[in-house]
């Protein structure tokens, strides 16, 4: 270890964010005031709630979803980002991502409200319009509009989002290397004090356990994880994730247990692990490999064995079998 490093203090900050909480690694000189460090980043993520949060009447996106058709918002340059960052992977996924899915998330309970019956069928049957097809922006006047009745939800992007502004508020302090994250998406700034790349588990698909995987190294790259284990509704005895198919207005059928993707920001890879969840194994793969993603998808065999198949440089083509670690009787 450098003596540089060894003169380095570190610090672990972490608050409250969307449900969960958000965290900071990083180590700096010491007579640096981590509590500064602390309001600016806690202010950073409460900034991005309040813009993108479906659980607040009184955000931006929840204004937009209540504005008449027609009738042009304006809207906050962040919200605007990561509206149009949503809408091209959209269009580059062939609709699996779809930010114009808030009926049928907040049909299923997965918003603030709990299921209904009467919104579930209206969500499933509803002709549906895709986002792209039922919103024009105007980013150069940072307004908007819908051209169809539509919901939009944000959840499927807007935590990563969250993390790449921890480590834009990091850089402003002229913090250049550091692990951030809210809940399991992670993005890594540099490496840390001893040159080491930084080192983050991907989880086992097991709701009992959170055991790891397998373990990444990386060097400014953020991952993601998307996955069937964590927020579930029981339908007749059968547990139904959260990531709704855009295609039925409902929680999918079937997908694998987790995709987890690396990309160079966390709301790209926080976007692109809903669309191979959406796509499945062999679709998904197919176009991660055609669009260079990295990406590692666990297939659930049985109540304790994973299949794993990676895309990637990062990962190994070749499916290999995992067991989850038993549990205590």
């Amino acid at each position: 270890m450098s003596k540089m490093s060894t003169d380095l203090t570190r610090h672990a900050l972490n608050g409250p964010t969307m449900g969960t909480r958000w965290s900071a690694q990083f180590h700096t000189a010491p007579d640096v005031d981590p509590n500064v460090i602390q309001i600016a980043l806690q202010a950073a993520v409460a900034e991005v709630d309040t813009q993108m949060s479906t659980w607040s009447a009184d955000s931006d996106l929840m204004r937009v979803n209540a504005a008449p058709v027609g009738e042009w918002c304006d809207v906050p340059a962040m919200l605007m980002t990561v509206i149009a960052l949503g809408l091209d992977i959209g269009r580059t996924s062939n609709g699996a991502f779809d930010i114009g899915m808030g009926d049928a998330v907040t049909a299923w309970g997965f918003g603030p409200a709990e299921a209904a019956p009467d919104r579930i069928k209206a969500a499933m049957n509803t002709n549906r319009v895709s986002a792209s097809d039922a919103l024009d922006l105007d980013v150069a006047a940072g307004r908007l509009r819908k051209t169809a009745p539509i919901a939009f939800d944000l959840n499927g992007i807007a935590k990563g989002y969250g993390v790449d502004r921890l480590a834009e508020t990091l850089r402003g302090f002229g913090i250049m290397n550091a692990l951030v994250g809210i809940d399991g998406e992670m993005r890594t700034m540099g490496l840390r004090p001893d040159g080491a790349p930084w080192s983050i588990a991907v989880e086992t698909p097991d709701p009992e356990s959170r055991s790891a995987h397998s373990v990444l190294a990386l060097q400014d790259a953020a991952v993601a994880t998307s996955g069937d284990y964590r927020h579930w509704v029981e339908v007749q005895g059968r547990n139904l994730s959260h990531t709704m198919d855009p295609h039925r207005g409902a929680p999918l059928m079937s997908s694998p247990a987790s995709v987890t993707v690396v990309a160079q920001t966390c709301a790209e890879a926080d976007a692109w692990a809903t669309v191979l969840m959406v796509l499945g194994a062999e679709q998904g793969a197919a176009l991660a490999r055609t669009l260079g993603l990295d990406a590692l998808f666990l297939l659930r065999m049985s109540q304790t064995e994973y299949r794993s198949l990676g895309v990637g440089r990062l990962f190994a083509e070749e499916g290999t079998v995992t067991q989850a670690p038993r549990r205590a009787e």
